[in-house]
């Protein structure tokens, strides 16, 4: 057990094989790290951000009982955009909020055409777009803007590389740092990059 002030009561001989408190690993995943920061944002009024449900058409159902319904086959409606999506100071927030495990780039391949097609079309009208990018074995999360995230895009396809470097993410994104409430903070960044 640990107190507040993280440091553990000398009581009784000390165990070798005992673990070390790390906050590494919180127990939060990135998208459950950003759904408690909406609702933080919802319930203080500050946002209104939602995550955008993957439309999908139901085409089996059984009813083993009269209470309970079971989905047996289901199928993608058409190709999802973004992850999120809302309201903040009068301007549209879109963004796609992806985890990876890598330790030396972002894969582009974790994000796909129509998706970047709609980044495009979302800065084209004035909204505000951008991804949010962990990387989980740094336990470091980023705010990264789509007009960042093009020219890697575009590059991919004339024999430039298939990911974008740590380090560039590094040097061109912001760090998000993590909180008690807001524990994935953008709304922070965004005040500070656009407003």
């Amino acid at each position: 057990m640990n107190y507040p002030n993280g440091k553990n009561p000398s009581f009784g001989p000390k165990n070798s094989n005992r673990q070390k408190t790390s906050f590494s690993n919180r127990g939060m995943s990135l998208e459950e790290d950003i759904n408690e920061t909406n609702n933080y944002y919802l319930n203080s009024n500050k946002a209104v951000i939602h995550k955008k449900p993957t439309p999908v058409q139901i085409v089996k159902v059984d009813y083993p009982k009269r209470s309970a319904a079971v989905i047996k086959e289901g199928y993608f409606k058409q190709a999802s955009t973004t992850d999120y999506n809302g309201v903040y100071r009068q301007r549209h927030i879109d963004f796609e909020a992806k985890e990876t495990k890598n330790k030396t780039s972002f894969p582009l391949s974790n994000i796909h055409d129509h998706q970047i097609n709609h980044m495009r079309a979302i800065d084209d009208h004035g909204g505000i777009c951008f991804m949010i990018i962990r990387f989980s074995l740094y336990d470091e999360t980023y705010f990264f803007p789509a007009v960042k995230l093009f020219p890697y895009w575009e590059s991919q396809y004339n024999g430039g590389r298939k990911s974008i470097p740590y380090q560039k993410i590094k040097e061109a994104g912001v760090i998000i740092p993590f909180q008690y409430q807001a524990r994935v903070d953008y709304l922070a960044i965004i005040d500070h990059l656009y407003f």
